[in-house]
C-alpha cells in the first residue's frame, strides 16, 4: 500500500472513531453516565490522532470536507437505528448535496498537503 492509501485508511478510521464518539456524547446524557463519557473521550482522541496521521498526504480542506461529509451521513444512520432520530426530505436533500461535494473533491480536486 502506498501512502496515500494508507492516509485515507487513517482518514476512515478517525472519520469512524468520530461517530462513535458522537454516539457516545448522545448516550452520556449530558456527562452523567460515565462509560458513555469515557467512550466518548477515548474515541475523540482517537479521532484526532488518526487526522494528524491523515494529514501527511492529504490536504486539510480536503481531509475536513470528507470528514464532514462522510462524518455528516455515518452519524444520522447511527441516529436512526440507535436514538430512532428520523430526517425530513430538506435534511436528506442537504445530505446528497453534501456528499455529492465530497465525491467532486475527490474525484476532480488537484490539490496537495503543501
Amino acid at each position: 500500500m502506498n501512502l496515500t492509501t494508507v492516509s485515507y485508511l487513517y482518514l476512515a478510521a478517525a472519520i469512524v472513531s468520530e461517530v462513535i464518539g458522537t454516539s457516545a456524547l448522545k448516550a452520556s446524557n449530558e456527562f452523567t453516565r460515565l462509560v458513555p463519557t469515557l467512550i466518548m473521550i477515548a474515541a475523540f482522541l482517537s479521532a484526532f490522532y488518526f487526522l494528524t496521521l491523515t494529514l501527511r498526504t492529504i490536504p486539510v480542506g480536503v481531509a475536513y470536507a470528507i470528514w464532514s461529509g462522510v462524518g455528516i451521513v455515518l452519524i444520522s444512520l447511527v441516529a436512526r437505528v440507535l436514538f430512532g432520530q428520523k430526517l425530513d426530505a430538506p435534511a436528506i436533500i442537504g445530505m446528497a448535496l453534501i456528499v455529492a461535494g465530497v465525491l467532486v473533491i475527490n474525484l476532480f480536486s488537484r490539490a496537495t498537503p503543501h
